[in-house]
């Protein structure tokens, strides 16, 4: 059985959002198309309390994009977003979300970032997705959405090590960096995951 991961198609990461990917909207056409290629799609929400320790604006002195420790954790500080109930927190109105059976919010503790749709990013606490995939029989999952080199990858890493046969959808994703999308890449294949073009889904992968 496969299934879509969609991870944080949200306002704050598209164009005119408060942490917007580079053309972060291109993928959503695509993102909507590939859903019915699919046993289940599931989807991730960003969904930050107001006082998250990842936004640069708790640590006077510093500024966006610095990186300290919080918590004994390396933690990249991020401009506000994705504030519970914000419009920045919904999803895109362009994505198709008929076909999404369910969402798992993350990034709800304040002192810990989670990049991952599967855990925080100390591995501390679990979302569920991994069981609930389990529960529906998902052999293959394949990811998309924002951002590549931080949200998408780690979540990847996450499914490889859960024993999902874990897929990339490369021009279903876009990247703050280029440069760390590379780096991010090769890990994911190192670890036994693929990355792959949406015209091999159509072809029956």
């Amino acid at each position: 059985m496969k299934a879509l991961l969609l991870i944080d198609i949200q306002n704050d990461f598209l164009p005119g959002g408060a942490l917007a990917v580079p053309q972060g909207d291109v993928i959503i056409p695509l993102v909507n198309k590939l859903q019915d290629s699919f046993d289940l799609v599931v989807a991730t929400q960003d969904w930050h309390p107001s006082n998250h320790k990842s936004f640069a604006v708790h640590h006077p002195g510093t500024s966006v994009f610095d990186t300290i420790q919080v918590n004994g954790l390396e933690q990249v500080l991020w401009p506000v977003h994705c504030e519970q109930g914000s419009m920045g927190a919904e999803f895109s109105k362009e994505l198709d979300t008929g076909r999404v059976e369910v969402i798992f919010r993350k990034g709800t503790n304040p002192e810990i970032d989670s990049y991952s749709g599967f855990y925080d990013n100390g591995h501390l606490k679990s979302t569920g997705l991994a069981n609930y995939l389990r529960g529906k029989d998902i052999t293959d999952l394949y990811i998309a959405g924002l951002a590549a080199d931080f949200c998408v990858s780690f979540s990847a890493l996450d499914a490889i090590e859960e024993g999902f046969n874990t897929f990339v959808i490369e021009d279903a994703t876009r990247a703050i960096s280029l440069e760390g999308f590379a780096k991010m890449k090769g890990e994911i294949i190192a670890r036994g995951g693929s990355i792959i073009n949406s015209t091999s889904i159509c072809h029956g992968l």
